[in-house]
C-alpha cells in the first residue's frame, strides 16, 4: 500500500533507538524526509547513518539529525533552527523511572510532567498551525499502555501521560480536524526495548528474582506470548501518519499483543 506521504517532512523525537527509531525507520522507508532528535550525539549519528545506508536510502528520503534534549526550551529551539515546518511530528521522550510514589517529591513530578505532557504540547503548539495552513498534518504521541491499564510502579508515567491524553482528546476535536490535521496517541505495551529491560530489572530487584525469570513471566502474560518488535510499532505509526488515516483522530491506539483485558 502506498501511504501517500513520500516527500513530506517528519520530526521524530527520541529516535536514536527503541520505538522512536522504529517510527523513523518506517517513515523513511515510505519516502518521508526525517529529522531525528535525541540527547546522545554518538548513538544518534549512528542511527542516522543506519537510516541512510539501509533500504530506506533507496526511497530518496533525506535524513537529518539534531543532538538535543527535546524536553527543554533550548533543545526545541535547536531543532526548529534546523527546520521550522513539519508535516508529521512524532513526540517521544524517555519515560520517568519506576518506583514508590512515597519517594517522589515535587521536583520529581514536575520533571515527569514536563517531559511526558508539556513537551508534546509545546511541539504541537509549534507545528499545527503550519500543518493546518497546508491542509495536512499528523501528530503521533508515543505514550504507554499504562494510560489504559496503570502499572503501580510507573505512577509518574501514569499521571503525566494521562494528562497528555486528556489534552489531546480536546485539542484533536477542535478546528484543526476540519483542516486535515489529526492528533493521535500510540500506546505501546511490552516491546523489546531498553525501557522494558530497565523496568524488568527494577521488578527483579524488588522481588528478589532473576531478571530472566521476571522477563519470562511478563512474556507469558501476553496473549501473543512474545514482546513486540520495533518494526511492528513503526508500521502502525507510519499508517497513522498516512493519507489513508485522515478519519482516525483523537484516538488511543493500543499495541500490546492483546494484553489489555478490557473491552473498551
Amino acid at each position: 500500500m502506498d501511504l501517500g506521504i513520500a516527500g513530506k517532512w517528519a520530526l521524530v523525537c527520541g529516535a536514536s533507538k527503541g520505538l522512536g527509531f522504529g517510527c523513523a525507520q518506517a517513515l523513511a522507508r515510505e519516502g518521508v524526509n526525517v529529522l531525528i532528535v535525541a540527547r546522545g550525539a554518538e548513538v544518534l549519528q549512528a542511527s542516522a547513518a543506519k537510516l541512510i545506508a539501509g533500504s530506506e536510502g533507496k526511497t530518496g528520503a533525506e535524513v537529518q539529525f539534531v543532538a538535543a534534549d527535546i524536553t527543554t526550551p533550548a533543545g526545541r529551539e535547536a531543532v526548529f533552527k534546523v527546520r521550522r515546518d513539519f508535516d508529521i511530528v512524532v513526540t517521544n521522550a524517555g519515560g520517568p523511572p519506576p518506583g514508590d510514589f512515597h519517594d517522589w517529591d515535587r521536583d520529581t513530578w514536575i520533571k515527569a510532567v514536563d517531559a511526558n505532557m508539556l513537551t508534546p504540547i509545546e511541539l504541537i503548539k509549534a507545528t499545527v498551525d503550519g500543518m493546518a495552513e497546508r491542509g495536512f498534518g499528523r501528530i503521533i504521541n508515543i505514550t504507554s499502555s499504562a494510560v489504559k491499564a496503570p502499572i503501580d510502579v510507573l505512577g509518574l508515567s501514569n499521571g503525566a501521560r494521562s494528562g497528555l491524553t486528556g489534552f489531546v482528546a480536546g485539542a484533536s476535536r477542535g478546528k484543526l480536524a476540519s483542516r486535515g490535521v489529526t492528533i493521535n496517541n500510540l500506546l505501546p505495551g511490552a516491546f523489546d526495548t531498553d525501557r522494558l529491560k530497565g523496568v524488568m530489572q527494577g521488578a527483579a530487584q524488588k522481588t528478589g528474582q532473576a531478571v530472566e525469570v521476571v522477563m519470562d513471566a511478563r512474556r507469558k502474560s501476553i496473549p501473543a506470548q512474545r514482546f513486540g518488535k520495533l518494526e511492528e510499532f513503526g508500521a502502525i505509526c507510519a499508517f497513522l501518519c498516512s493519507q489513508h488515516a485522515g478519519y482516525i483522530n483523537g484516538q488511543n491506539v493500543l499495541a500490546d499483543g492483546g494484553a489489555y483485558p478490557g473491552t473498551f
